[in-house]
């Protein structure tokens, strides 16, 4: 992807370093790395349980209780990617901003270290990149990066930004109002709850494709990048992700939708760059 590097974007918040390191196990002192607490956290998340309570793992004490904000463990390459986060952050942005020029309250976007505090409780960089309604803030650990280029095979810049791109997808659909109905419907439904969920999730990576067609239109795609956003939209299906990790597929139990389905709806928002194709809602892909 075409980008320049320049002063950090305001919406930026930059918490690494404010948190602490690793997670306890049920009080033995032994502690999960981000390795260890990312295969906890999808699992939870594919089964839908909250496996960090159950095995009684629970963030260690410096985690929880920061004894002051800890600068950065950071080198060129990181800070170079805390740039290239903050420009695709301005530019997503901006591109909602003329989409929903009434509508667009921009949001922030905080990078933190293992576990953070945010206004939906408290995240652990198990969960992977998060955005939380209550305070219009989306949440990455840079670590998810590498572990998306290595743990699930979809590396590139762009692969990056889609996943940036998502997030703020999360984000219009709160200002839309689509957020709470879904919930709505989750709480009068509940048997149709993970089938709402996916809905919800497939239609943020279709809002990603509505970016991706802007950087299309502007120049500033590259050889290879859109096939870089699809290979990660790919890796990070649930079909894919419960093969892996237990070698069988439930698919009553997807939050996010399968790699075809994510393919699919990230395709459709990148081929007509319109709002109104994104309504997974009233579609069965």
């Amino acid at each position: 992807m075409r980008w320049t590097r320049g002063e950090r974007s305001e919406n930026l918040e930059d918490q690494r370093g404010a948190g602490g390191g690793g997670f306890s196990l049920g009080g033995t002192g032994i502690k999960l790395g981000l390795g260890g607490t990312v295969v906890v956290g999808l699992l939870s998340v594919l089964f839908g349980q909250d496996l960090f309570s159950t095995l009684g793992i629970s963030p260690s004490d410096d985690q929880t209780a920061p004894s002051g904000r800890r600068a950065p463990q950071s080198n060129a390459a990181e800070e170079e990617l805390v740039d290239f986060v903050s420009f695709v952050l301005d530019d997503v942005q901006q591109s909602w901003q003329r989409l929903l020029p009434q509508r667009y309250v921009p949001a922030k976007l905080v990078l933190f270290t293992d576990g953070v505090r945010s206004g939906c409780g408290f995240g652990q960089a198990a969960m992977g990149p998060f955005y939380c309604p209550v305070d219009r803030k989306a949440y990455i650990d840079l670590g998810f990066y590498r572990e998306l280029r290595a743990r699930f095979g979809a590396p590139g810049d762009f692969a990056q930004a889609y996943v940036l791109a998502h997030e703020i997808g999360h984000h219009v659909q709160n200002l839309l109002g689509i957020s709470d109905r879904t919930r709505a419907g989750q709480r009068q439904r509940p048997d149709a709850a993970s089938a709402l969920s996916v809905r919800l999730e497939l239609q943020a990576d279709c809002f990603a494709g509505v970016w991706a067609h802007s950087t299309k239109e502007r120049h500033l795609l590259e050889a290879g990048d859109i096939e870089e956003a699809l290979g990660a939209a790919a890796a990070i299906g649930d079909d894919r992700l419960q093969k892996q990790a237990t070698g069988t597929v439930h698919p009553e139990t997807w939050t996010h939708g399968s790699s075809a389905q994510r393919v699919h709806w990230l395709k459709k928002g990148l081929e007509g760059g319109r709002v109104e194709d994104c309504d997974t809602f009233s579609s069965d892909r």
